[in-house]
């Protein structure tokens, strides 16, 4: 018997039909589903379509309803295995909003397409197929993760590297879970969730968009504390600061840090680096020992935009916004 696939359809490109307005989401996850015959053979399959919209204009709403049709498909109608299809520009952000919310028996797996099935050498089937089969791999058996140009990654690690060559997803710091071959999946460590799960609902409970409102701030040169001040004037329930190297502000927008966080209002520090950790080295006014000693919560290597997520999520899962900060404590091996 083969195993079952649910497939919740969200759109982006892999769904994309062009126009002379430019393209957009067309298809439906039956069409996509069709496009691909060879997935028949790997798993016994259900579709539904979620959203229609590209990945740059994902939501927390939609990563939400995502959720909750995960959840109801493994639990209700106990599929073995979950995909998701989306937009490229934001699945890394979507991957980690399930990984963090879906304490699931079963893995769900996000992919889709630098190219549209219209075009030349369309990656949209192969993603596909690497998708179900990564989902249902007998070693794939809980924990979120995207496939994409026969890579499998961890959700908290992976991010988008590059506009648009195929191979557009990397972990920079830990590398892809495994390697998708001819012949199977070549693991290069255990496939299981790297994320800390945050409780944002009970069991009977449906998982909810977080109604926390967290900006997010960019360190260059030059950059004052204007963009951090006006978010606090703005009631901004977080902040994540995009800082450079190892999570370093300049000193104007490290004193605005400062302040913001003596006011009450959670920072979270990253780097805007594509790989490597934050660290507590430098001092002056916006050095990220002296931004960490003001209370600043560190990032780790965490993505600034996942970070967000985060941020947004643990600010609804708390009562105290000072209680945020054990959801940014990872365990260093």
């Amino acid at each position: 018997m083969l195993p079952r696939v649910h497939v919740v359809a969200t759109g982006g490109t892999i769904a994309s039909t062009p126009d002379e307005e430019g393209a957009a989401p067309s298809l439906d996850g039956a069409d996509l589903l069709e496009s691909v015959p060879e997935l028949s053979s790997h798993a016994d399959l259900s579709v539904e379509s979620v959203s229609q919209v590209p990945g740059f204009d994902m939501d927390f709403e939609t990563m939400a309803d995502v959720a909750e049709r995960a959840r109801a498909a493994a639990e209700d109608d106990e599929a073995d295995a979950i995909v998701v299809t989306h937009g490229t520009d934001t699945m890394a952000e979507t991957a980690y909003f399930l990984d963090l919310t879906c304490s699931l028996p079963v893995p769900v797996v996000v992919t889709g397409a630098q190219r549209r099935l219209d075009e030349p050498s369309s990656d949209a089937p192969a993603n596909l197929l690497a998708a179900v089969r990564s989902a249902t791999h007998s070693r794939v058996e809980e924990g979120v993760f995207l496939a994409f140009d026969d890579e499998l990654h961890a959700a908290r690690d992976v991010r988008k590297v590059h506009t648009h060559k195929l191979a557009a997803f990397s972990s920079p710091n830990d590398g892809p879970v495994a390697t998708l071959t001819r012949d199977g999946l070549r693991f290069h460590r255990e496939p299981e969730s790297e994320s800390v799960y945050l409780p944002v609902s009970g069991e009977d409970e449906p998982v909810e968009a977080p109604d926390a409102r967290v900006e997010m701030v960019v360190s260059a040169a030059g950059v004052d504390g204007a963009q951090v001040e006006r978010a606090v004037e703005a009631d901004a329930d977080g902040l994540v600061i995009a800082g450079t190297g190892l999570g370093n502000a300049t000193g104007e927008l490290g004193e605005a840090v400062a302040d913001a966080v003596e006011d009450g209002v959670p920072v979270v520090l990253t780097s805007r680096c594509g790989a490597g950790s934050t660290g507590a080295v430098y001092g002056t006014s916006g050095g990220g020992k002296t931004l960490q000693d003001a209370g600043a919560i560190p990032g780790g290597d965490l993505a600034p935009w996942k970070a967000r997520v985060k941020l947004a999520l643990a600010l609804d899962a708390v009562d105290d916004g000072e209680d945020v900060a054990e959801y940014f404590v990872e365990p260093v091996e």
